[in-house]
């Protein structure tokens, strides 16, 4: 079963059209708001404040996300989420006041929080109908598999609107300035329209029925409500298999957001057209990765761990090689790796958790996620900037190179600490081949 399994199904392709234009607008309004934080502020500085906006969300906002994903059905919790996103997108460039930009983006980010983690645990109620594992709405079983498909598909949508998001954004500010709006208002249209990306994305879950939990599958328990704290989802033996993982997976990812760009400037001299091309390969890889674990047959956690195993070498070797020839092949490979690393996380989550328990899960893991990402973005490049102050090259390692190969070398030790839990073996990933 290739890519139109998961996409034949009706309420799981609505799902993914308003997920693809929502993405859209979000990698529009990200873009947006750095450029408009800038002309507010003149300050380089200020736009890094843009990522710490990424970063306190999930933070501050994690418990109080965890408390509504486990006490309301998902797909109330996901309409409610894209309207009250709406109006805050309206109101962010209203005024040209940095203080009022960052509050309303730093909401935005709150609200995401609680909107994705219950996206993702409805991805096998859209899959398999109601109940838990494998169990389908006609009584028979699907397979790992296409419920990993299904959640590389849903990764595809956010990730896969970057490029898309910066063209579109350039079109607008270019009509803005062809229509002679001056200031802040020249995003009001990005905003605007990011806006109604949301809106888009409301009507499209409005017209899927049901996004569960199933019958089989309890929104809570009266112990739930006792357990439905954020700290409770980190204490799940499941949850803390799989969390070294994320966090180890983000160190990586968040190494590279950060240095990719010098890195690509000062250590391979490839300037902006190698950046893209860099970039534009770590998609390749990405669509790799999901074709290598929709054929594969191993269980979930070792893929996982072997994942994140190659990520970290390959994020070492680039830092430790630095040729522009095998930067080109990492990208491939780390985009390669770090899809399967995630995409077997989600999985491994949802297959072992049902109801509230698998909401509260996913909570957990895009909390560690988008919050090591940040922060690891944020220490990598502050080392890089301090070995630099410092004139520090041990071996002639530029200070990127060194930060990179030492990220890789973290990440690589970090999957020691991915474990399954004790006398339960994790789902194992099925082959599927056509009958």
């Amino acid at each position: 079963m290739g890519l139109r399994g998961p996409l034949n199904r009706r309420d799981f392709r609505r799902l993914m059209i308003g997920q693809i234009t929502s993405s859209l607008g979000d990698w529009m309004g990200t873009l947006a708001l750095m450029y408009f934080v800038l002309e507010l502020s003149g300050s380089t500085t200020a736009v890094g404040g843009v990522l710490v906006l990424r970063l306190l969300p999930y933070a501050v906002g994690a418990p109080v996300a965890a408390r509504i994903v486990t006490r309301w059905r998902r797909r109330s919790v996901m309409m409610k989420s894209d309207l009250i996103r709406v109006g805050m997108a309206v109101l962010l460039p209203v005024l040209p006041w940095l203080w009022w930009v960052y509050f309303w983006a730093f909401a935005i980010e709150v609200v995401g929080l609680v909107f994705l983690p219950a996206r993702d645990a409805a991805i096998p109620y859209l899959i398999s109908g109601p109940g838990r594992g494998r169990k389908r709405r006609d009584g028979q079983e699907h397979d790992t598999g296409t419920l990993e498909l299904a959640n590389g598909i849903t990764m595809a949508t956010s990730y896969g609107m970057i490029p898309v998001g910066a063209g579109v954004f350039g079109l607008l500010l270019w009509a803005s300035n062809s229509l002679g709006w001056e200031g802040h208002w020249r995003y009001v249209l990005v905003f605007w329209l990011n806006a109604a990306t949301y809106l888009v994305s409301y009507f499209f879950i409005r017209s899927i029925p049901d996004l569960g939990p199933g019958a089989g599958e309890p929104l809570t328990t009266r112990e739930g409500r006792r357990q439905g704290r954020f700290i409770d989802g980190l204490r799940l033996e499941v949850v803390r298999g799989i969390l070294p993982g994320v966090a180890v997976i983000a160190l990586g990812l968040g190494a590279l957001f950060s240095l990719g760009v010098v890195f690509v400037r000062n250590v391979l001299d490839a300037g902006p057209i190698g950046f893209g091309t860099l970039v534009a390969l770590f998609g390749v890889g990405a669509v790799t990765g999901l074709l290598i674990v929709r054929r594969g047959r191993w269980n979930l956690m070792a893929q996982v761990r072997t994942a994140t195993a190659v990520q970290g070498i390959v994020i070492a070797a680039m830092g430790l090689i630095a040729s522009t020839a095998w930067a080109f092949v990492g990208a491939v490979l780390f985009g390669a790796s770090a899809t399967a690393a995630l995409v077997g996380g989600i999985t491994y989550l949802q297959e072992g958790l049902d109801g509230y328990l698998r909401n509260l899960a996913l909570t957990a893991f895009h909390a560690v996620l988008r919050f090591g990402l940040a922060l690891a973005a944020l220490g990598a490049g502050a080392t890089a900037d301090l070995l630099k102050s410092w004139d520090v090259s041990p071996f002639g390692l530029r200070p990127s190179q060194l930060v990179l190969a030492l990220s890789g070398l973290l990440v690589f030790i970090g999957t020691f600490l991915i474990r399954g839990p004790r006398g339960h073996p994790p789902p194992r990933l099925e082959e599927v081949r056509p009958k």
